[in-house]
């Protein structure tokens, strides 16, 4: 085989391609990124190891680096998007190599935090909700922020904590709270799955008949930290409070998991609407259990003030 010095002399005496090998290499050595490699690797480097990887110092200039000129992974303009070139010296020759650029990393970071937090039939915004915009100054959710940071505080993976049962008047913020201490747990890696659960209820109803009501519950079931927004709002029957609700609280009060709860109702109005079923039947006893394990698994908080939808 004919060694790649004599293929590279007899390219170089065609007139066209000479021509076109001074404005690459022109554009190449004249590149500030470039200037500083070869400056750094002077002892090292010599014009010939410079003109047999010209095209690889031509790939390099033509990619953003360290996301200078890529405002975003889906909007990359390298050839593997969300990777950024780096030059390095193998053997003889300059080569190019590719790893994770800074919007490549937060781009993951983002992912990894998203896919901690599972929401089901909730508003996208909660996904957006921080820790930061939540102020001590407004008395009326003064006590709410307050249980909602020390929570987080106390919270450790496999020990129990207990939650909060956030109530009051609509649009007071008590989701948003919610969505605010999943993403600080996400933070810290750790899972939390966000039901609204009137919905929740709902779409279990249409799983008994395709075979997915056991995996559905057994995932809220066994989730790090459980967040049911809403409960009260449902029209409770007594297969939805004893076989769903009370499965899925017992479960958690057994294995010690942190639930966190919203509601429009206190406890006692709570406790009302689960004793009486669709069809009229009193059940005192029953909503009582109920209850019980939410006053274990959460300590009841009231959030009052404006309705901040509107």
């Amino acid at each position: 085989m004919e060694p790649i010095q004599n293929a590279f002399s007899s390219l170089m005496k065609n007139k066209q391609f000479q021509d076109t090998f001074q404005k690459m290499r022109i554009e190449v050595r004249n590149h500030s990124k470039v200037q500083a490699f070869l400056q750094e690797h002077r002892q090292e480097i010599t014009d010939d190891m410079i003109d047999l990887s010209l095209n690889k110092l031509y790939e390099y200039i033509g990619q953003s680096v360290n996301c200078e000129d890529c405002p975003s992974v889906e909007r990359c303009k390298n050839m593997v998007q969300g990777y950024h070139p780096y030059l390095t010296i193998q053997g003889k020759r300059i080569d190019l190599q590719y790893e994770r650029c800074p919007n490549g990393e937060k781009y993951d970071k983002r992912k990894k935090h998203e896919a901690l937090i599972k929401c089901l039939y909730m508003p996208k915004d909660i996904l957006q909700a921080s820790m930061s915009n939540l102020s001590l100054e407004d008395s009326g959710r003064f006590e709410a922020i307050s249980a909602a940071k020390q929570f987080l505080v106390e919270y450790e993976k496999g020990t129990f904590t207990q939650g909060l049962y956030f109530y009051g008047p609509f649009g007071v913020g008590k989701t948003y709270v919610l969505g605010s201490i999943a993403n600080e747990l996400a933070e810290e890696g750790i899972s939390t799955m966000l039901v609204y659960l009137p919905e929740f209820l709902r779409e279990l109803k249409s799983s008994i008949s395709d075979g997915t009501l056991e995996e559905k519950i057994q995932a809220v079931k066994k989730v790090d930290v459980l967040m049911l927004d809403d409960i009260g709002a449902e029209q409770m029957s007594s297969w939805a409070r004893d076989e769903i609700l009370g499965t899925i609280l017992q479960y958690r009060m057994l294995e010690k998991l942190p639930t966190l709860f919203t509601s429009n109702a206190d406890l006692s109005q709570l406790e009302h609407h689960l004793t009486y079923s669709q069809r009229g039947e009193e059940e005192k006893v029953k909503a009582a259990r109920v209850v019980d394990r939410i006053r274990y698994l959460a300590k009841p908080i009231q959030m009052v003030g404006q309705n901040r939808r509107y």
